[in-house]
């Protein structure tokens, strides 16, 4: 063995000094490109094959690449077009070796030698480790279920193809079970694997109604909400994200999440972000608490009074695109408030913040045009308020809007656009904001 890797290791650098001497330039090689033999090649991708397997027609593919295939809703081999009987895929082990050794022996070229592919997790493996969480949550073993979690983790990491087959064989469900049991014996004790369970049941949404059932129970959400308040910054983003997703499904548990006091805890991760996924998991959750209009007013108070109206101004001036959009969506549930629209009034970048964002995307500017249509017309003040202050600090109002209507929008946006240029316009001779007449003379009216 140690003769065969002397001799490919001379061979290589006799290769690379006969190129050295013939050109000079020490970096030859690296512009020859080494042909792949075809029979390492996949027939789907054409590509080096990394996990070869071969199907019951024995034509040999790359794994990656026939699953995909299958997945695809195809039923035959793609290179002899018979009807596949069974979709089984076994590892070729030979063709592997030869490609890894053949990747070895031109790594002077900058070939990567593949690594050795673990084998995919299968369902009845799934379907094991079911039965064996069940069992342990049973027993109240808190270490063999951390165990099995962190197993199922591992092969989460390994692939997609992975993730996919776990999420389809009902570990969701299960982990829901485990989680809300342990939670009901002891949130301190058990800490350490609720948090595992929730990173894990992150990727694993869609699942069962008896899983939803059993994450939203009053057990489950005390425990989500006590990891907001006690955990560390990676057990909070993962808890908010799981009540992002659980509330994207089922908004039933609203008036539960409000009851446990879950309002206060979104709005200090949103005052002291920990990252950008945080902050958009806990906007997108204080939107679905918003959303059900028997509780959504007293919710809107709460957060007027925890002060989220100034935090939200402060997030549209320096968001990105994703975080804007959220935090536009729920300022415009706030707005349906009273308290919403009298805290909005008295913020002085209120309404420029709210034109600026017009254009930025279609939904920021759905959003920004039902905010400000709210505004004006439930605002009571005879200094014309909004319209006049719009006019008056000369944000463009009126551009924006005409813009708006001539690239298009949705017909309830634009009913709300036309409104507002109308009340606009009962304002307009008091400000010159219109500028010169060329700005505007080649837009189609819209109304």
């Amino acid at each position: 063995m140690m003769l065969s890797w002397r001799t490919r290791r001379a061979a290589a650098a006799a290769r690379k000094k006969r190129l050295q001497d013939v050109s000079g330039n020490d970096n030859l090689e690296m512009d020859i490109t080494v042909p792949v033999p075809t029979h390492f090649r996949c027939p789907i991708s054409l590509d080096l094959m990394k996990d070869p397997v071969t199907l019951s027609t024995g034509i040999t593919y790359d794994r990656e690449s026939i699953e995909k295939w299958v997945e695809a809703g195809h039923q035959t081999c793609p290179v002899t077009n018979q009807v596949l009987l069974c979709f089984d895929q076994i590892p070729n082990h030979s063709l592997r070796k030869m490609i890894q050794s053949w990747c070895v022996e031109n790594r002077s070229f900058g070939i990567e030698r593949i690594p050795t592919p673990r084998i995919p997790v299968s369902p009845y493996d799934v379907s094991e480790i079911c039965k064996r969480i069940m069992a342990a949550t049973q027993r109240g073993d808190f270490k063999k279920c951390k165990d099995l979690v962190a197993k199922i983790k591992n092969w989460g990491r390994e692939s997609e193809r992975n993730k996919r087959c776990i999420v389809e064989n009902g570990v969701g469900c299960v982990l829901s079970i485990a989680f809300e049991s342990f939670a009901g014996i002891s949130m301190e004790k058990h800490a350490d694997l609720l948090v595992d369970i929730l990173s894990v049941l992150v990727w694993m949404f869609p699942f069962g109604v008896e899983g939803k059932l059993t994450l939203g129970s009053m057990n489950s959400l005390r425990c989500m909400l006590w990891i907001l308040k006690n955990g560390d910054l990676t057990a909070k983003q993962t808890a908010v994200l799981v009540l992002k997703e659980l509330l994207s499904l089922d908004q039933k548990h609203v008036n539960t999440l409000a009851e446990i006091g879950v309002i206060q805890e979104l709005v200090k991760l949103i005052k002291k972000p920990i990252s950008p996924s945080a902050t958009k998991a806990s906007l997108m959750v204080i939107f679905y608490m918003l959303s059900p209009p028997s509780i959504s007013e007293k919710i809107a108070s709460t957060l007027v009074e925890l002060g989220l109206v100034s935090l939200i101004i402060e997030i549209l001036l320096e968001g990105d695109k994703g975080i804007s959009e959220k935090a536009l969506g729920v300022l415009d549930h706030i707005c349906d408030s009273k308290e919403g629209r009298e805290k909005a009034y008295e913020n002085a970048l209120f309404v420029p913040v709210l034109f600026h964002k017009i254009l930025g995307s279609d939904l920021a500017s759905n959003f920004s045009v039902s905010i400000l249509w709210k505004l004006c017309k439930n605002d009571k003040r005879k200094d014309g308020g909004v319209v006049a202050e719009a006019l008056e600090l000369k944000v463009g109002a009126f551009q924006k809007l005409l813009i708006l209507l001539q690239v298009g929008c949705g017909e309830n946006t634009k009913e709300k656009v036309k409104e507002l240029l109308k009340l606009l316009n009962l304002y307009r001779t008091k400000v010159d904001c219109l500028g010169s007449s060329m700005d505007f003379r080649y837009l189609k009216k819209s109304y």
